[in-house]
């Protein structure tokens, strides 16, 4: 039964205060979602048939290119994640059963399922092959977000491939993507797929699939055939106007002038005209100094993958002990190791002199240090891209990702085959994820208005919104619920009005809630022997005669 008089969809005038994203102001209004604390949601019944919904597109998907389906455990023994190097992330639930024994709350399965592959997996002839699952995930997540985009507890698919080589893995890498495409597609949304970070899953290359939208916690630079999330993009920087060269640095008097562009103006000069000096503090090795043009800002994710080791800022009085007054550093004379940006070129610079109140100018990169270059810097809109276009930064939320993992899981959890020549080698895998919740989030971002929600038919709760504007007992009523029972015997997903409630409260709600087609079985229509519907994407109006409107509406659903 489908009887608003029946369901349990409590839905609401006004979003939470703490609400910015459209679609957490939207769920919770809609009576999708209920908060029971900090990044943790419950799905009522509208909000579940969406997931479910979602979920069966990602199934039909993942079966079609042969992977298949299992089901694995989120609370886990902690000494696979040990040998993984995993088990330190900050991120990961980490407690202890009553034997003391440690264990995690699982946030992804890479160390589960290649657990069972290296007991299970014994020959080439095992291989290749793609496993998946639909699974809760636990993370201990700092600042939990924008509803269901960044919460503590998730729904996530899980799917993974294991080859026998670096060829295999391209294959159904490439499955695997073209896979995401339809699910994407079938969902209803604009999306992109991006290079990125493999980040905490390690391996060899990753890319993300994004929907751009204004609440998304994530930036991508775009240019005709280039896209990349901004943590790993690179670009040509826009050009600057540096002033003469100089023989050599000289001194420039700048009291109380420690920002960029307090000196800038003092001089004259574009912002892009200085270099910055960043002191970071390396494991092993001590303070280094990072260098960028005063326009552009550290990515550090570059930094870390460049340096492949961890660092933190340092701090006030370890800068002041070994280089200078924070506001006046520079790399002149620094006795410090250096990393350039790559973006540093040209030969007269302004930069601090470690001195108070002192900088240097006519500075040369190339003549005045000796640094190691590395590409660190964030591009920015109007950047140059790879093979021209230019650069341009969008919003977007990430609703997939897929790495080349290789053999980081399967070299330390010993997931190996034997080859045609009977050599043990380490199997080869690849590691794919969708999170559901994004994927609605996503679409009610996309395809909001003013109104609620606008659903894509492929995941809306119900396909038709039926209101009946009568009474109980009066004879429109009778017409109403003949006309619901005519669209479930179709086959059709109907949510029927049925309420005691006013007509305004009812259409509103209709419009909040944005199925695909509402049907309003009213009584001036009724007297002309019609019901009317209103497609709620394009807000197109059709009369539809009561003897055959379930047809109709059918038709209306399948232009």
């Amino acid at each position: 039964m489908s009887r608003l008089s029946q369901t349990f969809l409590p839905t609401l005038k006004d979003p939470p205060a703490d609400a910015e994203a459209v679609s957490h102001k939207l769920m919770v209004r809609a009576g999708l979602i209920r908060q029971l604390g900090a990044g943790l949601w419950t799905y009522l019944p509208a909000g579940w048939r969406v997931q479910r919904k979602v979920e069966a597109v990602i199934r039909a998907e993942m079966e079609r290119i042969g992977c298949q389906e299992m089901l694995m455990p989120v609370l886990q023994p902690a000494e696979a994640w040990e040998k993984t190097g995993r088990y330190a992330i900050d991120e990961l639930f980490k407690l202890e059963d009553r034997k003391g024994s440690p264990m995690v709350l699982a946030m992804t399965h890479e160390e589960a399922v290649t657990y069972h592959v290296a007991r299970e997996v014994r020959s080439y002839r095992d291989l290749p092959m793609m496993l998946f699952h639909l699974q809760t995930k636990e993370r201990d997540e700092p600042r939990p977000r924008a509803g269901v985009l960044r919460t503590r507890e998730f729904t996530m698919k899980d799917a993974y491939s294991f080859d026998r080589d670096e060829e295999g893995l391209a294959r159904n890498y490439e499955l695997q993507a073209e896979a995401y495409g339809r699910i994407f597609d079938r969902c209803g949304l604009r999306w992109y797929r991006v290079e990125s970070d493999v980040g905490m899953m390690g391996g060899s290359g990753a890319d993300e699939y994004m929907a751009p939208c204004p609440a998304g916690e994530n930036e991508v630079a775009l240019a005709p055939g280039y896209a990349a999330n901004v943590e790993v993009a690179s670009a040509e920087p826009q050009p600057v106007e540096l002033p003469a060269p100089l023989g050599a640095p000289e001194e420039v008097d700048t009291p109380g002038m420690t920002k960029v562009e307090e000196v800038a103006g003092h001089l004259g000069l574009p912002p892009g005209a200085f270099i910055k000096t960043l002191p970071i503090i390396v494991e092993g090795r001590g303070m280094v100094l990072v260098l960028l043009r005063g326009d552009h800002r550290l990515n550090e994710i570059k930094l870390r993958n460049g340096m492949k080791t961890d660092f933190r800022q340092a701090r006030p009085e370890e800068i002041e002990e070994q280089l200078g007054p924070v506001g006046y550093l520079g790399p002149v004379e620094s006795g410090l190791p250096i990393i350039k940006d790559a973006a540093l070129t040209g030969s007269s610079y302004v930069t601090g002199a470690n001195q108070p109140n002192t900088h240097l100018r006519g500075v040369d990169p190339a003549r005045d240090f000796e640094a190691y270059e590395m590409d660190v810097r964030t591009v920015e809109a109007g950047d140059t891209a790879p093979g021209g276009g230019t650069i341009e930064i969008e919003t977007a939320i990430e609703i997939g990702n897929i790495f080349k993992l290789g053999t980081r899981y399967s070299e330390p959890l010993g997931a190996t085959y034997l080859d045609e020549t009977g050599v043990e080698k380490p199997i080869v895998m690849g590691s794919y994820g969708i999170g559901p919740a994004r994927i609605t989030a996503a679409a009610i971002e996309q395809g909001a208005d003013e109104r609620g929600i606008v659903w894509p038919q492929a995941i809306a709760p119900w396909q038709i919104h039926l209101v009946s504007l009568a009474k109980a007992g009066e004879s429109e009523r009778e017409a109403a619920d003949k006309l619901y029972e005519e669209l479930r015997a179709a086959g059709v997903e109907v949510i029927y009005d049925d309420r005691d409630a006013g007509p305004g409260e009812k259409l509103t709600d209709a419009e909040l809630i944005g199925c695909p087609l509402r049907i309003v079985a009213g009584r001036r229509g009724l007297a002309n022997g019609v019901v009317e519907a209103t497609e709620r994407a394009s807000g197109a109006e059709h009369e539809l005669p009561l003897e055959d409107a379930a047809a109709r509406a059918l038709s209306l659903l399948d232009d």
